[in-house]
């Protein structure tokens, strides 16, 4: 599949029944391909340190190979494209095959430019992504119930009470993500007096085992020193690290600005931040009833964000392959693409057998995915095509929705991004959204995060009440208008 192989002493064969094609861009897609059969395993499996392999670029400006080489299960690509989002990477370029119980997966990746201030720890990104792959031992008799069966991540409750800023809310987001943890829920409510209160409901991307020695690997010790701290776990003190980061505060006293913080095991409030608070029916239905089409709706979000129009083909071949559907995708490249495509295929049961994420031409993407149904057998069903390809089209199209409206006297932003079956929503959203009001310098009243369901989906919806600035005064329906482009243009990475 590519020229980079893992160094493991598994045998690699040639894909003995793939179709013969005469189109150009095919004929040399799958045949001729690196495949690992499962007849050619070891009973023990491989070393855990070849499952995944990452080779960095000799520049900075060459991408970074990860290969991902073990057994398969269900939705492991979406996974793995999960966690590589969440380092704040994009993929380039991708080649993976399965023959249904071992799979070989290349990414190559580059760091997305806004993200190139955070520290990546590849290391970590090893272990996050060997977390999530099968292991080796036995790979022929795997149940894959038995991976990611694992007790749910503990979620804390982060209360951070300071004296508010510009971007304030911002930086303490850089600080966490750069920890590794994972904003499940929030509430930020900003006081009269000028006092901002933020509750983070949090959990650690990485093992516990991890969490106690945070402050020595993260944290300089010469850093600012921990303000007033109220810690009702003692095993837990060392999560105050993420306030050491001195970039939270440049050139303001640390005490002087940091009035409190408290970090504890989330009780039954967690559960209460779960439900959004209601959304007016008019603003729900602006929000989440852009079905995919040709609708007029979804090409202005595009619109508003790039130069010209844009479009989604999804074109649908049964007769190239005896056992596979292919699937030919073109669309417009953007940040997340490739674990959208993945996601789509992960809640439809559709699975991937052999797929090329080519490089990006003039902005645009082209994709060739064989795919298969969990029966092993090719996509028949002409509901279950139509399905499978508007939901691709809508993710290409409209992944996140953006909004600005009225909230009473008040200015609301409302980004919105579909969940996984998993659960799992989608990851950077806030980083970005807080991102780019930084950038845009518009302050932030109050923000919250909770779930909304609607007849299809279940989404994640970001809510902001946002404080006037000079620039963009938000009476303005062309300053509104140019901060939801110019928040479009940060998630989707244009």
């Amino acid at each position: 599949m590519c020229s980079h192989q893992s160094n493991t002493h598994l045998n690699l064969h040639k894909i003995p029944s793939l179709p013969e094609t005469k189109d150009q861009n095919l004929s040399h897609f799958p045949r001729g391909t690196p495949v690992i059969s499962s007849r050619s395993l070891p009973a023990m499996g491989i070393p855990a340190d070849d499952v995944v392999l990452i080779q960095q670029g000799k520049s900075p400006h060459d991408p970074t190979i990860v290969t991902v080489n073990c057994p398969d299960k269900s939705g492991l690509g979406c996974d793995l494209c999960r966690i590589i989002l969440e380092f704040g990477l994009h993929i380039t370029r991708a080649d993976f095959q399965t023959d249904g119980r071992w799979c070989y997966i290349v990414l190559w990746v580059v760091q997305l430019q806004h993200s190139n201030l955070l520290r990546l720890d590849w290391d970590s990104l090893k272990n996050r992504l060997l977390r999530v792959s099968p292991p080796c031992l036995t790979p022929l008799y795997y149940d894959q119930k038995l991976n990611g069966s694992s007790a749910a991540p503990s979620v804390y409750l982060l209360k951070f009470c300071c004296v508010d800023r510009k971007g304030l809310l911002h930086d303490v987001t850089e600080v966490l993500t750069e920890l590794e943890f994972t904003i499940q829920r929030l509430k930020v409510m900003t006081t009269p007096d000028g006092k901002v209160v933020d509750l983070f409901f949090i959990t650690d991307g990485r093992t516990g085992t991890e969490l106690v020695d945070t402050a020595e690997s993260v944290v300089d010790p010469e850093a600012v020193e921990v303000v007033v701290v109220c810690l009702p776990y003692h095993e837990l003190g060392n999560w105050i690290a993420l306030l050491r980061n001195s970039a939270l505060f440049t050139g303001f006293s640390t005490r002087e600005y940091c009035i409190g913080c408290e970090l504890q095991l989330a009780g039954p409030e967690c559960d209460n931040q779960r439900n959004l608070s209601s959304l007016p029916l008019a603003v729900a239905e602006e929000l989440f009833s852009c079905e995919l089409s040709e609708k007029e709706s979804c090409m202005q979000a595009l619109r508003t964000a790039t130069t010209s129009p844009k479009k989604a083909i999804v074109t649908v071949d049964n007769l190239l392959s005896p056992a596979h559907t292919l699937l030919q995708i073109q669309c417009v490249d953007q940040k997340g693409l490739f674990y959208d495509i993945l996601r789509i295929s992960k809640d439809l049961n559709i699975q991937v057998a052999y797929g090329r994420f080519s490089s990006s031409i003039k902005g645009y993407r082209n994709m060739d995915l064989f795919v298969q149904q969990t029966d092993g057998k090719k996509i028949l069903d002409p509901k279950l095509l139509d399905n499978l390809c508007s939901r691709l089209k809508e993710e290409m199209l409209h992944p996140l929705r953006v909004i600005i409206t009225n909230r009473g006297p008040d200015t609301e932003l409302l980004v919105a991004n579909p969940v996984e079956l998993c659960g799992k929503g989608r990851p950077r959203v806030f980083y970005d959204v807080t991102l780019a009001l930084k950038k845009l310098g518009t302050c932030i009243f109050s923000a919250e995060i909770g779930r909304h369901s609607t007849q299809d989906h279940q989404w994640e919806v970001y809510r902001f009440l946002l404080v006037e600035n000079g620039e963009f005064p938000l009476a303005s329906g062309q300053a509104r208008n140019q901060m939801a482009a110019g928040i479009r243009r940060t998630l989707m990475g244009w």
